[in-house]
């Protein structure tokens, strides 16, 4: 309370002493109230002194607080009264000056009062800034009086030691430091000549020296840190400036790059740890960068070739540029960052970031590899070798790296004699792990590595199938050699998760190359069906041969996949349709005599079989499908019947689902698409029966089957009626009714709130 009714009262104090300064108080002139202001003044900034002495340290403060704003006043009213021919900027930047003098001297004097240093220390950073103004001075004295302050800023905050002092000096240093080395940046950018991008950099490095001599001094680590990262900035801005003004295009960047892998080489110096950190963390923020600028020209390098789609087989080569950079340059930067990568991870033994320079530096190298040709102006065929060859450098890597580094995600070994494992070696005190020794176990910088190189391989392969679309030749010779490359990787990979993707990447290729040759031979597009049909039968075989190794299921998946393409491109042609839903049946049915695959690929066969049906009966125009259906519907019931009667245990879906399904949902079809009465009253009646059955058996499938029959039958006899009564229902009925359903969900969930905290409340009475 004390303290509220202090800051009140100063406060009012202020907005008085305000008031009597620049509003008339009563017939006084300005010179008189000039008089009677400082004479208040000299008493609230003696006063405090005889409260420190009587222990009224608060009560000292607030009227040292306000004797601190009368000063201010008082330069007002000198200015109004005795000066008033004054620049009003300029005599501001004297008065500053003299106030932060008087403040600092006056918190000397009194060391007890907590504000008048921080003031005085706050109000330092404004006498050059507001000379500059009054100067109408260029924006190169801007930049040298804001770095002055914070030179003079930094200087006090290194050497004061009350930490309020340091604060505010410190922040005055920040903010002043900053503002200067964007003045100055801004100079640099638009100096058009070598001299005024000296003149510019010269202001760039004194912001530098003042940054790196406060990291030098500082003794807080991460102010240390922050501000070598700033003054390693500023030197990279100042030799960035220069070299834009000396060296062609995009070369400065390249020069400046250069620079920043000189200061990162510091990191190996003896200079103190916090400034090795600040600048490193400056350089690599610098190799960022760089590389966020080489994205358009590796973008345009990767999938810029996509235009090639619009120009299949034309014979003319879709051209790409480097969007606007020079491709020398850019490939020279990836180099450039390729190489300090490299060093990283040869220089970084045992850091958790060695793993990621590894890959940095792969995939940077790649990046400079795959924006080489662009930049060189290839097209055509030497175009595509080049990316085909950079494809299988990749792999090639990738399939090395493993081989050489066994991944630990590798299966288990082998069951030994009598199909029991062989018991795991006790290692040593001292000794490496026995699978470490043997090479089982892969440094995780390798891992890294070997992912990192398959993902190079996918960018270029995908580069050389859309290069491949100009000629005919070139697809077949492109998709041909990414296969057989694909499938060597796969047979030479160690068994991992990498093995599994360049198996199924097999796949994708094999449907190309079926596509191209159906495309060679003019074939109609559904007839492409039938192309596709031979992978996921060719998948479902080496499924079956090879269905100990990992990567069995989810290339005969990527097979199943292809089949999905296949019934798309025969979606055109019904006739097609249905024959290719018939094949898709018979390469299930063939995949159901295995018994890990039997439930699932079982099923699947049945539903192709049922909708080759529906398709064919559709295809033929046939508008009495029952006659079709119902003889394979009674058939099936029989067998099911059969089928329970020796396995009470079978389910009701495996028994009568497939019979009911193949008559019941083509009946339904015709019924809803059929303005008669008759078949959707014998449709009706005959679901009814089968509901009913089913709910005497309890048997889930007729009940289902039924039930949704003849519930859709009777929607769409009532649905005619049912529009005729909503439209003539007024238009503000149903949220209406819908307003009312939600009140009464509401009140019920309210109610069965209340009865549950009833209960709790009687539980709680309970003993």
């Amino acid at each position: 309370m004390q303290n509220v009714l202090l800051v009140l009262g100063g406060a009012l104090l202020a907005i008085a002493a305000i008031a009597f300064t620049v509003v008339s108080w009563g017939s006084m002139g300005i010179g008189g109230r000039s008089a009677v202001l400082a004479a208040i003044t000299l008493g609230a900034l003696a006063l405090p002194a005889l409260l420190l002495r009587r222990g009224l340290a608060s009560t000292a403060e607030a009227i040292a607080a306000v004797g601190l704003l009368l000063t201010v006043l008082d330069a007002y009213a000198l200015h109004s009264a005795a000066l008033p021919d004054t620049d009003p900027l300029t005599f501001a930047a004297v008065t500053a000056a003299a106030l932060a003098t008087l403040w600092i001297a006056y918190g000397l004097l009194l060391p007890g009062l907590h504000l008048p240093l921080p003031a005085g220390a706050a109000a330092a950073q404004l006498p050059l800034l507001l000379w500059w103004a009054a100067s109408d001075a260029g924006p190169h004295l801007l930049s040298a009086a804001l770095l002055t302050t914070s030179a003079a800023s930094t200087v006090a905050a290194l050497w004061i030691t009350r930490l309020p002092v340091r604060v505010t000096a410190g922040v005055g240093a920040v903010a002043t430091g900053v503002l200067g080395l964007l003045a100055a940046t801004g100079l640099i950018l638009d100096a058009q000549t070598p001299e005024a991008a000296g003149e510019a950099g010269a202001h760039l490095l004194f912001a530098a020296a003042i940054a790196l001599f406060a990291a030098w001094r500082t003794p807080r680590t991460e102010l240390a840190v922050a501000a070598a990262a700033f003054g390693s900035l500023a030197v990279l801005l100042a030799t960035g400036g220069v070299l834009r003004t000396s060296l062609p295009g995009d070369w400065a960047l390249v020069t400046e790059l250069l620079c920043s892998v000189a200061l990162l080489s510091l990191v190996r110096s003896t200079l103190p740890r916090p400034i090795r950190r600040g600048v490193a963390g400056t350089s690599a923020a610098a190799l960022g960068l760089a590389l966020v600028w080489t994205l358009p020209a590796l973008g345009a390098s990767v999938v810029g070739p996509a235009g090639q789609l619009e120009e299949v087989w034309s014979g003319v080569t879709v051209r790409e540029e480097v969007p606007g950079a020079d491709g020398l340059a850019v490939v020279v930067v990836l180099l450039i960052v390729a190489a300090v990568l490299a060093a990283s991870y040869r220089l970084a033994e045992r850091r958790a970031w060695r793993p990621h320079a590894a890959v940095g530096a792969a995939t940077t190298l790649w990046a400079a590899l795959a924006v080489l040709p662009l930049s060189l102006r290839l097209t055509g065929l030497a175009l595509l070798a080049t990316h085909l060859v950079l494809a299988a450098l990749a792999l090639t890597a990738a399939v090395s790296v493993a081989r050489t580094a066994p991944q630990p995600d590798a299966d288990a070994p082998a069951p030994g004699a009598g199909g029991v494992r062989p018991e795991p070696e006790v290692s040593q005190p001292g000794a490496a792990p026995a699978q470490a020794r043997a090479g089982g176990t892969a440094p995780r910088p390798a891992r890294a590595l070997a992912t990192a190189a398959l993902a190079c391989f996918f960018a270029s392969a995908l580069t050389a199938s859309l290069l491949s679309l100009a000629t005919e030749a070139a697809t077949f010779t492109a998709l041909g050699m990414l296969l057989a490359l694909a499938i060597s990787a796969t047979v030479l990979h160690p068994q991992d998760t990498r093995q599994s993707v360049l198996a199924v990447t097999a796949v994708p290729l094999t449907a190309g190359l079926a596509i191209a040759v159906t495309a060679a031979l003019e074939l109609p597009t559904h007839q492409i069906a039938f192309a596709l049909l031979v992978i996921p039968a060719a998948t479902a075989l080496t499924g079956a041969r090879l269905r100990a190794l990992p990567y069995a299921l989810l290339v005969e998946l990527a097979g199943a996949a292809v089949g999905a393409l296949a019934l798309a491109f025969a979606a055109g042609d019904t006739p097609t349709l249905s024959l290719t839903l018939a094949l898709a049946g018979l390469i299930a049915t063939a995949t159901a005599l295995r018994a890990d695959r039997r439930p699932a690929a079982a099923y699947t066969a049945g539903a192709l079989f049922l909708l080759a049906t529906w398709v064919r009966l559709a295809a033929s125009d046939v508008t009495t499908p029952e006659a079709y259906t119902l003889p394979v519907t009674v058939p099936a019931l029989v067998i099911g019947l059969l089928r329970r009667r020796r396995d009470a245990e079978a389910s009701s879906w495996t028994a009568y689902g497939p019979g009911l399904a193949t008559t019941l949902l083509p009946s339904l079809a015709a019924a809803w698409g059929d303005p008669h009465w008759l078949r959707p009253l014998l449709l009706g009646s005959a679901a009814l029966i089968v509901t009913l059955l089913g709910a005497r058996h309890r048997l889930q499938a007729p009940l289902t089957l039924g039930g949704l029959t003849l519930a859709l039958v009777a929607l769409h006899e009532l649905a005619p009626y049912v529009v005729q009564v909503v439209g003539a229902l007024p238009r503000w009925l149903p949220p209406a009714v819908a307003g009312l359903l939600l009140l009464t969900l509401g009140a019920t969930y309210e109610q069965r709130l209340r009865n549950a905290r009833q209960l709790r409340e009687l539980m709680g009475r309970m003993r």
